[in-house]
């Protein structure tokens, strides 16, 4: 009795409530985005409504620490250490820019993709059956999509003989789409015009070139890093509309990796359904928090794919879409 009353005077002395119990500690997720908050809004929230389906609530069971770069890529390095120092228990990178950045500034923390065109070959993950460090998560590697795409357009498109790819030599993906659509083309007879981007200023020398080259139809791969000066910049959805804004000036059938294109005028996009693999990337999350190592998550490739036709660009450009192409479409814009 005497030693349990001078238990309980100690533990006043110090201060404490005798019902005191250890809080439990709330996850902390960082995110560190290359584009504005506006661009990316409708993406994040389908991550949220992927970790709320499985249980967590914002500011109650998981906190969230967001950055965006706005464009500028430059400011990676800073947003990334800044993201590091909040000593999270994981960081969600959306893209091989944002990744490379996260990665440069920490080897344990555990990071997740949203997108990489191909992380074995950007030095990420040792396979993507194994990724044998502290990265794991989604990729859009899907090159076959690519040759699925010039398919597509020559059923779009009377007569397609000749058709350029607009795309980015420094981005491993595309490098990627361009081998498979080349392999395509020579199946199909058609002729591949071969229109690099490298800079935003060069958008309309591209699309001048597409014209000189008497192409018939555009096709605009995903994950087209656009470089200014020394600096890479992701193209955001303002510059992919003014993507798609330019091939309708020009009256081009063109066909994307994603939909957001479509959205701003875009002909029609055949891909990864991006919803899909930003709710998949809180699953990622999910596994991380309940103690699975990055090192033993394989990293998803793409499963759910979407084709998405706008009808009223359809009609601007005179084209007929074939009705066994509309039923196989899973959003039409009209």
């Amino acid at each position: 009795m005497v030693a349990g009353l001078v238990f309980l005077l100690a533990i006043a002395a110090a201060g404490l409530p005798v019902d005191a119990q250890p809080q439990t500690k709330i996850p902390k997720i960082a995110f560190l985005a290359t584009t504005t908050r506006g661009t990316i809004a409708h993406p994040i929230a389908a991550f949220k409504q992927g970790l709320r389906e499985l249980g967590y609530v914002e500011g109650r069971t998981v906190l969230l620490e967001v950055r965006f770069a706005d464009g500028a890529v430059e400011q990676l390095p800073q947003l990334a250490r800044e993201l590091v120092a909040l000593k999270p228990d994981v960081i969600v990178a959306t893209n091989d820019v944002a990744i490379a950045s996260v990665r440069r500034e920490t080897q344990t923390i555990p990071i997740v993709m949203v997108f990489s065109s191909d992380p074995a070959g950007a030095g990420f993950v040792t396979s993507l059956a194994h990724p044998g460090g502290n990265v794991t998560g989604l990729s859009t590697l899907s090159p076959e999509l690519s040759g699925k795409r010039l398919e597509l357009l020559r059923d779009i498109v009377p007569g397609l003989s000749r058709v350029a790819l607009l795309w980015n030599p420094d981005s491993r993906g595309n490098l990627l789409d361009y081998k498979e659509t080349e392999v395509v083309a020579r199946s199909l007879h058609v002729e591949l015009q071969s229109v690099e981007l490298s800079r935003i200023e060069d958008l309309d020398r591209a699309f001048s070139t597409v014209s000189k080259g008497r192409a018939q139809a555009l096709i605009v791969p995903a994950g087209n890093l656009i470089a200014v000066t020394r600096r890479a910049q992701v193209a955001s959805l303002a510059q992919r509309a003014e993507v798609a804004s330019l091939a309708q000036r020009n009256r081009l059938p063109s066909i994307y990796a994603i939909r957001e294109y479509v959205d701003v005028g875009g002909l029609l996009s055949y891909g990864p359904s991006i919803g899909d693999m930003w709710r998949r990337t809180a699953t990622y999350v999910d596994k991380i928090l309940k103690g699975a190592k990055p090192a033993d998550l394989p990293v998803e490739q793409p499963t759910k794919f979407e084709l998405v036709i706008n009808l009223t660009t359809a009609k601007t450009l005179g084209l007929t879409i074939p009705p066994s192409l509309l039923r196989r479409a899973d959003d039409v814009i009209r």
